[in-house]
């Protein structure tokens, strides 16, 4: 068997991800599906930590924007997070996958706290670390949370996973003449103003020289062809 390209990364995944083609929450069938990728990538014997959004169940900004604190949105935003977190634990056990759960805000009761040596020592041992509730501080996005736990962890790379097979040079959707970029330096893209991750989070990656992977999470197999090293995607290196 080839050997996978990456030692450890960081997956990001939107809690949308989640929903399939529902309107909200978890579909099942999709849950499976990308559990059973995930697995794949874990059988290659790539030491992965996974970074989940909430937006599934709750959309902090937008209720935010209708009249309520942003901070106690966001702050049930992170909530929302640890709840796909435990969904997706649960389907990894069912796969026989290992994974633990660690939360930035603490709720020791539901799941562990965010403790860096611990989480380290899962994802030597072949854990799957599933990340909740962000960073812990209303304002910062969970894509914040993926630079910032892909830079603790020591990861080679974060893959952020869309359903969008790259970035392209315009929106595919409305200029069927754009064209995907297999490759793109950090300042290129912030040249030509393209919105890989929020400006905190490609700043972090940037100054870390932590390189993103934007990939189409929808497509059968994407996944381990990126964990591979395969033509999947885009990559955005220094």
């Amino acid at each position: 068997m080839p050997a996978a390209a990456y030692r450890r990364v960081l997956l990001k995944l939107s809690g949308e991800a989640l929903m399939g083609e529902d309107a909200f929450g978890i579909n099942r069938d999709t849950l499976e599906r990308m559990v059973a990728e995930i697995g794949e990538v874990v059988g290659l014997g790539v030491e992965m930590a996974i970074v989940i959004g909430g937006g599934n169940i709750f959309r902090g900004i937008a209720l935010g924007a209708a009249g309520m604190d942003r901070a106690t949105a966001d702050y049930m935003g992170m909530m929302a997070t640890v709840m796909n977190a435990m969904a997706l634990q649960d389907a990894m056990r069912r796969a026989g996958i290992e994974a633990r759960v660690q939360s930035a805000l603490n709720i020791e009761q539901v799941v562990e706290p965010y403790i860096r040596p611990k989480a380290m020592r899962y994802l030597e041992e072949g854990k799957v670390v599933i990340f909740a509730a962000g960073t812990g501080n209303p304002f910062f996005t969970t894509d914040t949370a993926a630079a910032l736990r892909g830079s603790e962890m020591g990861v080679e790379i974060v893959l952020k996973a869309t359903k969008v097979d790259g970035i392209y040079s315009a929106d595919p959707k409305k200029n069927p003449k754009a064209t995907r970029f297999a490759s793109i330096s950090f300042d290129d893209a912030l040249a030509r103003r393209l919105q890989v991750m929020d400006a905190t989070a490609f700043a972090l990656c940037r100054d870390q020289k932590l390189p993103i992977k934007v990939f189409d999470m929808t497509k059968p197999g994407a996944l381990r062809r990126v964990a591979m090293g395969e033509d999947e995607g885009t990559l955005v290196h220094v």
